[in-house]
């Protein structure tokens, strides 16, 4: 008779995380932990844990979920990203100036390229152009795909950063006051299908740090020849 699988009933994340972060790694977490099952949910809704059967979430916010076990799993900026065909050629992106050519994708609304030129101390450039996006995760895709320049945060870069599929332009990042967090009931928190999901969340937090490290090396080495 097979072995019994212990069941990590089920984990929330939002639907943006979901999609450019845990999605494209729950293989590695199959292979190294086969006898836990996922089943992940994608939601804004912040899990009751008395309530629902979820046992951990990962939210995006200032960590302050009052009684709950909660640990920080990325810190976080946030920068341009955009396909790196957008880097060759001759009216290729060069300078945060060269923005005024490109079309700019926003979230929601236009507030964070407002905020991120005037960070960066850019002038010459209308944040109140180019399309509006009510996911990061769009805004993103469309940056792959060569549709103009996104604002991105850290960890739903990394994917497409570390694969390739997009580049930084400039070496400019705004800090931001959110990251995200691993949250789930204290009462659970010791339990050894959680401390596995937490240990591995981390993990792959922590290599992809270390990647974009080393990426963002290489590329000062290879602007400073």
């Amino acid at each position: 008779m097979a072995p019994s699988r212990r069941r990590c009933q089920p984990s929330r994340a939002s639907p943006n995380f979901a999609a450019k972060w845990l999605v494209h790694r729950l293989s590695r977490f199959a292979e190294t932990h086969p006898e836990i099952d996922l089943r992940v949910s994608a939601s804004l809704h912040h899990v009751d844990f008395a309530r629902e059967d979820i046992d951990l979430a990962i939210r995006h916010g200032d960590g302050t979920d009052s009684g709950l076990h909660v640990t920080r799993l990325c810190t976080e900026e946030l920068f341009p990203v955009c396909s790196p065909k957008l880097l060759n050629g001759r009216n290729r992106l060069r300078t945060p100036s060269d923005l005024s050519r490109f079309p700019l994708l926003h979230v929601n609304d236009r507030q964070g390229w407002r905020q991120w030129l005037d960070f960066a101390g850019v002038t010459g450039v209308d944040p109140g152009r180019g399309p509006i996006l009510n996911q990061a995760s769009m805004a993103i895709d469309a940056a792959v795909d060569g549709q103009g320049v996104a604002l991105a945060r850290t960890a739903l870069a990394a994917w497409d950063l570390i694969g390739g599929r997009l580049v930084r332009p400039f070496d400019i990042a705004m800090p931001v006051s959110y990251a995200y967090w691993i949250v789930c009931s204290k009462a659970v928190a010791k339990l050894p299908k959680i401390v596995a999901f937490s240990d591995w969340l981390l993990a792959q937090a922590a290599e992809d740090a270390r990647r974009l490290d080393a990426l963002k090396s290489r590329q000062a080495a290879r602007a400073s020849r």
